[in-house]
């Protein structure tokens, strides 16, 4: 009797390892969107969401993309970051331009950032943006010369919605690549060899944190004032407790360049990179594992919600994740 109750106990364990883990893992590939690289992915819901990238390229799924719908917003340069900080008012930057939706992403206008002549000869290249509540914003990039070398970092802010900004000058000269709040006045952005910019004041103003490395860190993700998460070239991965005061490097056996890092709640987090590479943590970023992604191709945008993520990367492809 007692080998019949233990030989149930393995089986239900067995079937519950089935039904869980399985479903955590399952990222398959939705659909290669032609040639041109996709670097940003974002969804307002489980079934609306939208992808971008090379050559202005955007298109837009309302059904947990079983079909997606391009749309032309009227420009040629490629859309490095999408973000909506709810369901009708979206943003997204694309080399010097920036466009707003007030209407979940139907129509998208172009709004001027920046004043003619304000950078002389040189122009500048947003990368990211984020806001902190309805009013307040920043964007960044870097200032590039006729060369298209960058020769200063760039920090814009609003304080109306989107509608004007001012540029925020900061302890630094490198380009920089992604920017996360916390509340309306806890900030970080990050960039090229190891740099970490922090406000208090909702980015009024910046000083630099101390990463502990050089490499190139190009996404920055933080669940609460305290704990966050960077990622970056080499397979550079860093966390911090204390909101960025001291930064930890966490050792693991992948040495490939990480793009994005998404923590879906305070334990559940992934990591996407060169070569297809995803990686999973369940216990706040303190250890990683390797997950199959369906496909070999650089993935440069993630976003990775509680019960659904999205990947996109290379010639144009797109993975999904279901849990």
């Amino acid at each position: 009797m007692a080998l019949i109750k233990k030989t149930a106990l393995i089986l239900f364990a067995v079937l519950i390892s089935v039904q869980i883990f399985p479903a955590q893992t399952n990222w398959t590939v939705n659909r290669a969107n032609g040639r041109g690289d996709l670097v940003a992915v974002y969804f307002t819901s489980a079934d609306k969401g939208w992808v971008a990238g090379d050559d202005g390229y955007l298109a837009w799924t309302d059904d947990g993309g079983r079909n997606w719908t391009k749309q032309d917003i009227g420009t040629t340069e490629s859309i490095n970051e999408i973000y909506f900080r709810n369901d009708d008012n979206g943003y997204l930057v694309a080399g010097k331009k920036m466009f707003i939706t007030r209407d979940g992403g139907r129509n998208w206008r172009e709004t001027q950032i920046y004043r003619t002549g304000e950078f002389g000869k040189n122009s500048p290249e947003f990368l990211s943006i984020r806001f902190a509540d309805k009013k307040r914003g920043i964007v960044i990039g870097s200032v590039l010369n006729s060369q298209g070398r960058v020769v200063d970092s760039l920090v814009m802010r609003t304080e109306d919605g989107g509608e004007t900004w001012r540029r925020v000058i900061v302890p630094s000269k490198k380009e920089l690549y992604h920017l996360d709040f916390v509340g309306s006045s806890r900030c970080w952005i990050v960039g090229d060899e190891g740099l970490v910019l922090f406000s208090s004041n909702g980015g009024a103003s910046f000083g630099a944190q101390k990463s502990g490395v050089t490499m190139d860190l190009y996404n920055v993700d933080f669940r609460d004032e305290n704990e966050g998460y960077i990622v970056g070239s080499k397979g550079t991965i860093l966390r911090t407790e204390d909101g960025g005061a001291t930064w930890e490097t966490v050792k693991t056996s992948f040495p490939m360049t990480f793009m994005r890092v998404d923590f879906a709640d305070d334990k559940n987090g992934v990591i996407v990179g060169y070569d297809g590479t995803i990686l999973r943590s369940t216990n706040k970023g303190r250890t990683w594992t390797r997950q199959s992604s369906a496909t070999k191709e650089h993935l440069y945008g993630l976003f990775f919600a509680k019960k659904y993520g999205w990947a996109v990367g290379a010639n144009g492809v797109i993975i999904q994740n279901q849990r």
